[in-house]
């Protein structure tokens, strides 16, 4: 009787946790990009190796990631403006399948040998217009594609899963391909993996799009997105708190290739296995937030996350050995995770429907956008005193964001109780 209650309930926890998979369009969303996220991680790792193999220099791993990156910093707020207007799924057809052509492009330049590092800048910049547009679109769709309100946030924390699996997925998968097929074969891989999150796009059944009329200019929206969140205090904090964890604490995952060659003496395989221990730690923290149903505690679980994230990041900044490493890089992964999901989660909850584009693209750019200013200011300084020591220096600043958080956090629990 027991074992049937026991069974009974993981079944009713397991249906809770999945609960947003009952809408059709999501199901379609959820199981291409389940297919494509992956191969964007294999990507990745390929990308960092490919470089370091190439320049053998932390400011230019930090230069790369600075220039995919940036595009969101100009981009993203702009294009979070189109996303209030425009058909989002169109959008995303078009960013999806221009990511597909440079990674396949990427892929051809690098078989036929004529690859430079000039060509890998020159993509990654493309390739961040890309993003910069899709991400925006992506958030401000998932209210197209979840019509129970009351799922939003469950559907945004199975959001944050797909992409944490593929993390944990693709980074050992990417090592392993280096190892068989070189780059190339990874970038192949990203770029046919595309077809499958185009494919269930166009599969969906939607409303027809109705066009917002709108009499006033791009800059004039963008302006008021921006006092929307500014006056709104609980958004404006969340923002913040994204921001500084981005600039200062997110970078380090461009350090990677460094660790896995310098501090352990490894190779593409180790550098697999770090980035998936984040993954790993990444993923477990998506499926927690999945699992909850009240908003009231995500304000004390983003202090906690973020205490994880930075104690995380020092310890690994401190450690030689490889096993404590990956255990260490998946706490702190799941505090990454859990810390921006969180935020992601109460924002998308609160925010006005007319302003969820705009909103939304401040926050991918608090997300994104900041990030390549920080992988080129920590670049430039683990250019100079090393990766570790610069690891040690960014955890310290991330903790005192997170005890700035811990005296705000009241200011978000009055909003959403």
């Amino acid at each position: 009787m027991n074992r049937f209650l026991d069974i009974r309930s993981y079944l009713k926890a397991s249906a809770l946790t999945f609960r947003s998979l009952r809408y059709r369009n999501f199901r379609y969303f959820f199981f291409g990009q389940f297919i494509s996220l992956p191969g964007v991680w294999i990507q990745n790792i390929a990308l960092g190796w490919l470089v370091y193999r190439l320049t053998g220099s932390e400011l230019m791993l930090g230069f790369v990631g600075f220039a995919g990156q940036i595009p969101a910093l100009l981009l993203t707020p702009v294009a979070g403006v189109f996303a209030d207007r425009l058909a989002k799924r169109k959008v995303l057809v078009i960013t999806q399948s221009v990511s597909m052509l440079i990674a396949l492009s990427m892929s051809w330049l690098i078989f036929s040998g004529r690859i430079e590092v000039w060509h890998i800048v020159f993509s990654a910049v493309l390739n961040g217009i890309s993003v910069a547009f899709d991400t925006p679109f992506r958030h401000a769709f998932l209210v197209d594609m979840i019509t129970g309100r009351e799922d939003l946030p469950n559907a945004i924390a199975l959001n944050s899963t797909l992409f944490n699996t593929a993390r944990f997925i693709g980074p050992p998968l990417g090592g392993l391909l280096i190892a068989w097929g070189g780059e190339g074969f990874c970038f192949l891989v990203n770029g046919l993996s595309y077809s499958a999150v185009i494919f269930s796009l166009l599969a969906m059944r939607l409303a027809p799009f109705v066009k917002r009329e709108s009499h006033s200019t791009i800059f004039s929206d963008l302006f008021s997105g921006l006092q929307y969140a500014n006056r709104n205090r609980h958004i404006r904090i969340l923002l913040t708190m994204v921001a500084l964890t981005s600039l200062i604490g997110l970078p380090f995952q461009v350090f990677m290739p460094v660790f896995a060659h310098e501090v352990f003496a490894g190779d593409a395989q180790t550098l697999g296995y770090l980035t998936g221990a984040i993954g790993a730690g990444a993923l477990t923290g998506a499926f927690f937030l999945a699992s909850r149903q009240s908003l009231s505690s995500i304000p004390n679980i983003i202090f906690v996350s973020a205490c994880m994230f930075s104690i995380g990041l020092v310890s690994f900044s401190l450690s030689s050995s490889l096993i404590f490493s990956l255990l260490i890089l998946s706490i702190t992964g799941f505090g990454m995770v859990v810390e921006f999901a969180s935020s992601n989660t109460i924002i998308q909850t609160v925010v006005d429907d007319n302003m969820r584009g705009r909103v939304m693209a401040l926050y991918s750019m608090s997300f994104l956008g900041i990030t390549p200013l920080g992988s080129l200011l920590t670049g430039a300084l683990a250019e100079w005193i090393g990766a570790p020591l610069t690891l040690t220096i960014t955890g310290s600043i991330c903790l005192i964001a997170a005890l700035w958080f811990y005296y705000k956090k009241h200011i978000i629990i009055k909003a959403i109780t």
